[in-house]
This record gives structure tokens, sequence and C-alpha cells, in this order.
């Protein structure tokens, strides 16, 4: 495959405000299909184009009969792609092609028997005659429109699955990318294989062949400064990169004095003597925390950040340069909780320093060859490219580092103890072999302060709080349950072993409704 990621066949999510619209996309690309999100005010034209082969309409939390329900343009049902609608985006189309859509007497919400009517039909081929879904609507499809027929049901829900063979057009009423739904994949895949007709390809090898030949299309004789934290996503950026312009590349290491304990010495090692890449050092801890000094309000504190990488990337590329590209380990998770598309309804839940925290006189051009990808795609990208497991399977980092992980104003005492802390959390994680079953973890030392007895004397220090996830993608994240003995033994070592610090607090809640991180 030598086409471009913007030339790569495709099904598009059209998203309505749906808390699972992620990961419809996510369960996609699983099926081996590229997907993306792209907001439900998208203008009818940006479909027509060959790339486009199908499109999911996702669920949203409104009646299709309000008067501010979201809406697409009528055109999209008059494409000439196959259409698949998901609880509001299937009663949005019977709405909008002339059946009738009411609120029901009861809603069904969590698990349901979904009864097969029609087992030959080409969405429903293989399932269960009976299968467990899982539904949450208050809303029913009362009529449906000329073409379509009843496929399957629920003894709550007459009609449940619908579908119009001559239009390919096709709604469900439950939500088949979630893992109550048993047989949601078979589904999907039937969607993607039966009616759109998808190749396939979205795999790792094929990705990196197309981006290899696109940033190099891209980037030209140019040069690029890529900004390289460390992390995994930065580290596969630029080994893409370097794979397609070579020494033209240069990355730029900044500790912005917000690293983990002895980060800088193992990012200099590793990426020098593994990757073999140009690499430059600005120490420039100083400036960073005079930028930052006084905010308290974590936005604040990443709109600034980012601002001063920029400044810093500016003055190395004048001193190191020229650069005409700046290349970023952004991903699609970046993409998504800043809210960067125009017209999406997903809200800005916290905004990146790669992606809405850049200045608007932005000197470079960015290259962001991940920019589309999940974090678990990333990471076999990066196993592709022939990166170490060391780097692949390396914990998420934010860009603005412990100064979002201090909470309130962070000053140079705050880091230190935050440090200790989390380089101890971190040590037990892998003493007891679960760096590589967690997702991410990470300690946050909380803007309070409480009393304390240590030996016979009274302590006022702070409370250090420890995070850990499992997940596959950050789009979601549930809370790793340790062992009592675990938590106990580094409680303990923390109020121990680093001073100024009175209670350490466990954090059990889940993404959504919390992020992972607390800033």
């Amino acid at each position: 495959m030598s086409e471009s990621i913007s030339e790569t066949e495709r099904v598009v999510v059209l998203d309505f405000g749906g808390q699972y619209s992620q990961l419809i996309a996510r369960r996609i690309r699983e099926l081996g299909a590229y997907c993306e999100i792209w907001p439900y005010t998208t203008p009818p034209h940006r479909f027509q184009t060959p790339s486009v082969r199908g499109l999911i309409l996702s669920g949203g939390p409104s009646s299709v009969y309000d008067a501010d329900a979201p809406r697409c343009h009528p055109e999209v049902f008059e494409l000439d792609v196959p259409i698949l609608g998901i609880c509001y985006g299937m009663q949005l189309m019977v709405q909008e092609l002339g059946g009738q859509v009411e609120r029901a007497d009861r809603g069904e919400y969590g698990k349901a028997l979904l009864e097969i009517l029609e087992p030959d039909s080409p969405l429903l081929k293989g399932l269960q005659p009976r299968t467990q879904v899982w539904m949450s609507h208050v809303d029913s499809v009362k009529k449906l429109p000329p073409g379509f027929r009843v496929l399957a049901s629920t003894e709550a829900t007459p009609i449940a699955v619908i579908g119009d063979d001559a239009r390919r057009r096709y709604g469900v009423q439950f939500h088949p990318e979630v893992v109550h739904t048993l047989e949601g994949n078979r589904l999907l895949e039937n969607f993607l294989y039966r009616v759109v007709g998808m190749r396939g390809d979205w795999k790792p090898e094929n990705f990196v062949a197309a981006q290899v030949e696109s940033i190099r299309r891209e980037i030209g004789a140019g040069r690029a400064l890529c900004a390289l934290s460390g992390g995994v996503d930065s580290a596969v950026a630029a080994a893409l990169v370097y794979r397609a312009i070579g020494d033209r590349l240069t990355c730029l290491f900044v500790d912005h004095g917000f690293l983990r304990k002895g980060e800088r010495e193992e990012v200099m090692h590793t990426f020098q003597k593994r990757l073999g890449v140009p690499l430059v050092l600005v120490n420039a801890a100083d400036r960073f925390l005079r930028a930052i000094q006084g905010v308290v309000d974590p936005e604040e504190k990443r709109r600034r950040i980012g601002h001063e990488f920029i400044r810093v990337f500016e003055e190395e590329a004048r001193r190191l340069g020229p650069f005409e590209f700046l290349v970023q380990g952004t991903i699609y998770p970046d993409v998504v909780e800043s809210g960067a598309t125009p017209g999406a309804p997903t809200a800005v839940i916290k905004t990146h320093h790669n992606v809405g925290g850049l200045p608007p006189d932005l000197r470079f051009r960015l290259v962001e060859p991940l920019r589309s990808l999940f974090k678990d795609e990333v990471r076999a990208v990066g196993r592709e490219l022939g990166l170490s497991e060391t780097i692949v399977t390396r914990h998420p980092f934010p860009g603005p580092g412990l100064a979002i992980r201090v909470l309130g104003e962070v000053t140079e005492e705050k880091l230190a103890i935050l440090r200790e802390a989390d380089a101890i959390f971190l040590e037990e994680i892998r003493k007891a072999g679960l760096y590589e079953v967690i997702w991410q973890a990470f300690a946050v030392l909380v803007n309070s302060r409480s009393v304390a007895v240590m030996g016979d004397e009274r302590r006022y220090g702070y409370t250090v709080a420890l995070r850990a996830v499992t997940s596959e993608d950050g789009m979601t994240a549930d809370y790793f349950r340790f062992s009592w003995d675990f938590l106990e033994r580094v409680g303990h070592r923390i109020t121990r072993e680093v001073p100024n610090v009175s209670r350490v607090v466990y954090d059990i809640t889940s993404k959504p409704p919390a992020t992972i991180e607390w800033e």
C-alpha cells in the first residue's frame, strides 16, 4: 500500500456526541479497517471521495424530535455509500427518511436478548438466533421508512435492527461496540466486509510504508526538528521520520524541569545509544518554572508550557538550523480530547500542549505522522519499526510533565517531593512485575496539607495521591486493583522516605467520569 493516510480507504464515524464514538472507531480498526471520527456538521461533499467507503452514525444523548437535536445535512442520506446507524444514529436515519420515532412507554437499559428475525441479512449473517446486546435508550422507532424492514427485535423493542438492502442502509438500536454486546464485533465485521466491501488492510506494516512515503513528499529536501520527550509517541514519530529523511532530522530533548527522577539521563542514553538519531539536549528548567510561577489553573499551565516549548524550539532551530518542519508525537486521543476537530460536538476535556496549546504565530510547518493513531496502534507501529520493548511499553507521560501532577502552584520543593514519591511508586510496581500490565501509573501531589504524627512529633505535610489504570487506548480506563499489602508497602515507604508527606491515598475513579491525569 503506497498511498498516504489521506488516500486510505476508510469508514467514517459521524459523531453526534455519543460517549462511545471513539470506541466505535477503535473496534473498526481492530477489525482491520481504517476509521476516522468526523463531526455531524461535516458537509456532504467531504464524503464524495473514493477513500470514504462507508458511514456509521454514532449514538448521542439527544432525542431526534427535539428542535435543537444535532442533525447532519439531509444529503448525507443520499450518498452512494453504505450507512449504519447506531442508537441515535438509527433514529435520525429513520426520521430523515420518512419514518417515525417516539418516546417509548419505558426505556431499555443494560443487557437485552436480541431475537434474529432475518438470519440471512448481510448485517446479521452468522449471529446466534438469540444473542445478548446492550441497550441504552428511551426513544424507539414506531414506523419504518419506505424500503426498510425489521431484521431483529427484543422483548421491549420490537424494532431493534432494521435494513434496506437495496440502498445499503441499516440501523441497530443497541450498541455493538461495547463488550456487553456479545456478538457486536461479528455484526460490525459483517457491515465492513459483507456490506461495505472493505479490503481489511489496516495493519502496522502498511501504515509504516504509507507514512514514510507521505513524510518524504511532505518534507521534500527540507530539514526537520523533532520534539523528543522520551515517551513512546515522540519516539515512534522520530523513528518514522528518521526512516523517511535520515540525518536531515534532528531530535531536540528539552529538560523543562518537570521530568521524573532520573528521566533526563535515561532518555539521553536510550535514544542516543539505541536509535542513533542526532539528539540535542536543552536545559531550560529555570525558564519553564518562571513561565508558570504563581499559576494554579491547569489549562493555563498547559498553555504557557506549550507556548514556551515552541519558543525554545524556535531559538534552537535558529542556532542549529535552518529547520522548516517540526515533528510532534501527537496521537488521536490528543486531538479528540482537545476538541481540535472544527464543528465537533466533543467538548474540550483538556488542552494538550501539542494540539490546543500551540501559539498562533508558529514558525514551523508541523509534521504529525501519528495524529490518526490510538496509543495501542502507536505501540504496534513502534514494534514494526524495530524499537525495543523498553521504549514501546513505556507508560504515557504528559508533555507538561510533573507540572500538571503538582496541583496548584508549582515550586521546586513540590517538584522534589513528587519526584521521590513517584519514583518509589514505580519502583514497587516494577518489583511486583506489574509495570507492563498497567497502562499508566503515577503519583500526584495534592494542593492541601494535613496533620500527621511522626514519632512524637507533629508534621503538617502534603498528601500524595497514587493513580494506576488499565486501558486499551486511553479513551476509557479503569483503576488497577492492587492488593492491600502492595498499597500498604508503597504508602509506608513514601511517608517514611519522602520529607513533608503526611498522607498517601489511592484513586479508584474510572474514566469516565474522571480523566486519567488529575489536571
